[in-house]
């Protein structure tokens, strides 16, 4: 085996490839006298004049509303009064543009890391905003992405957002940046366009020459260094079916007991061509992310009315908005908490702002009784019974009858058969239960191991919950990235777990390995795994 690098996982699924890094940005030059300040301050309005209306490009081109409202926004940025005021300034003070330009921008930088959260991830965009009004300054161009002519892996510091939304999932296979989170721009957009993806995974990976074969896996955020490629791959292989083709078989066991396999999606264009049984988490807190003012009824009517016309006739899982804590939104800037993991984070919002839910909850049941998908809403962060109870009491007043609870936080795992009387189903978020139950922040790379879903005491809290739907005949659920890999599903179908939802790309090798086994296979698999001692004794028990 070759040398392992651990990062953090950031888009589901496994893939091999060569390796090919992207190039780092043009670097000052030795500062110097400035001879004519007018000259300085022209030379950085036509940089701004020109990355803006490079990056706005791109957003007219860009295939999905997630990018292109990221790239508005960051062109927004390129143009920011404040910043060009203080670029001046400093120019005053006898900085030449580009000297200028990086120190300001360092200075704002500083403030989101100290931000920490969302913010912080935010402090790549300005990276590269700096990066590209300095390289126009210079007159050179910034690097663009490989071009090896085959298929490969790309390997990057980090990957800006006008980079990021050139990602072609015909040519770039995975992705793997030694800087970044799982909020950082780099995975959302990997995440959108279905590339296995880790981050965070530290400065070795970018001593990875140039052709090595490496193998990503996005779920557990393990990157696997081996030789170099004797031969390229010549074309990335299929990874969804059309709809229609017999790729959209039902998930079920090979004797035939059905596992729903479901899509996870944060909005309609992800579904093009994707074979899944339905979507079993949509994700409605990416419409709101990237507004300063929360989007309008009639805004988020027509997205969601988009998710349920594609799903016309199959179940929709419509998570309301999971906001706080790594995800905050920029209208809810009304508190500094000192932990935000244990904050006013998920359902626990409405607390403070009822009408921003109750607003959601009326969006969606209009556009539900306007479609012909099943649709039903599931709050997160729920953790007892009457926050559960209060919920279903909202929606059903709303006009929305199925209505389920998200288990990740351990209170509500050890409690599902009680929150089983109040709400229709569970669905199980691997990722935050694993942060919660262990204590450990999923967005540290070092604490990584703690976070592996094959961890045994995940493992027994998904068991509860699956425990306590089968008591009472009601469907749990798993939509955490984990159920993007094929052994880990047939754990959880060993455990109980009706259904599970993953990135879109990763539902046919799902489906293939529940094929190959029996239900008792699956159930001894999973007995295999709870009994190990720790997540790689898990993995090999069942092999």
């Amino acid at each position: 085996m070759g040398e392992q690098l651990r990062g953090i996982g950031a888009s589901g699924g496994s893939v091999t490839g060569p390796a090919y890094r992207l190039a780092d940005p043009p670097r000052l030059p030795p500062p110097g006298p400035v001879t004519d300040a007018a000259a300085e301050r022209a030379r950085v309005a036509d940089a701004v004049a020109a990355v803006r209306a490079d990056i706005e490009s791109r957003a007219v081109r860009a295939g999905d509303p997630t990018t292109a409202e990221i790239l508005r926004v960051q062109a927004a940025l390129v143009a920011d009064r404040t910043l060009l005021d203080e670029i001046a300034v400093a120019i005053g003070e006898g900085h030449q543009a580009p000297h200028a330009i990086s120190a300001v921008l360092a200075s704002h930088r500083s403030a989101l890391i100290d931000a920490g959260g969302l913010l912080a991830a935010r402090a790549a965009d300005l990276d590269d905003v700096r990066d590209r009004l300095i390289a126009h300054c210079l007159g050179v161009p910034m690097p663009t992405l490989p071009q090896p002519g085959h298929p490969f892996v790309l390997v990057a510091v980090d990957v800006s957002p006008a980079d990021a939304a050139l990602l072609d999932p015909t040519r770039v296979l995975a992705v793997v940046t030694s800087a970044g989170s799982f909020v950082s721009h780099t995975a959302i957009l990997a995440r959108a366009r279905g590339l296995p993806t880790v981050v965070a995974c530290g400065g070795a990976v970018l001593e990875v020459a140039d052709g090595t074969t490496v193998t990503v896996d996005g779920t557990t955020g393990r990157v696997t260094v081996g030789e170099a490629a004797a031969e390229p791959p010549s074309a990335v292989p299929p990874v969804v079916a059309a709809k229609g083709a017999p790729g959209c078989d039902p998930g079920r066991t090979r004797d035939g007991q059905p596992i729903a396999l479901l899509a996870n999606i944060g909005s309609a264009d992800e579904l093009t061509g994707v074979a899944a049984e339905g979507v079993g988490l949509f994700r409605t807190e990416m419409l709101f992310q990237h507004h300063t003012v929360a989007p309008s009824p009639e805004e988020q009517i027509a997205a969601y009315s988009a998710v349920f016309r594609e799903m016309s006739g199959r179940p929709v899982i419509v998570r309301t908005f999971d906001a706080g804590s790594d995800k905050p939104l920029p209208f809810l800037r009304d508190n500094q908490e000192p932990n935000p993991a244990l904050g006013i984070r998920g359902l626990r919002v409405a607390r403070r702002r009822s009408d921003i839910l109750s607003t959601q909850l009326a969006a969606i049941a209009v556009a539900a009784r306007e479609s012909e998908a099943k649709v039903s809403v599931m709050a997160p962060m729920v953790t007892t019974v009457a926050e559960a109870a209060s919920f279903a009491a909202l929606c059903r007043d709303a006009g929305l009858a199925t209505v389920g609870a998200m288990v990740e936080v351990p209170a509500a795992a050890v409690r599902a058969a009680e929150l089983l009387q109040v709400v229709d189903f569970l669905s199980v978020g691997t990722n935050d239960l694993s942060q919660y139950a262990f204590a450990a922040d999923r967005r540290s790379g070092e604490l990584a191991d703690l976070l592996d879903p094959w961890q045994p005491a995940l493992l027994s809290l998904v068991a509860l919950c699956a425990a306590a739907g089968a008591a009472v005949g009601r469907p749990v659920g798993v939509c955490g990235e984990a159920a993007a890999d094929p052994a880990f599903a047939v754990v959880l179908a060993g455990l109980g777990v009706t259904s599970l939802s993953m990135a879109p790309r990763a539902i046919a090798d799902i489906r293939a390995a529940l094929a190959e086994r029996s239900m008792d296979e699956c159930r001894r698999a999973a007995q295999a795994a709870l009994a190990a001692g720790d997540p790689a004794a898990a993995r090999a028990a069942v092999g």
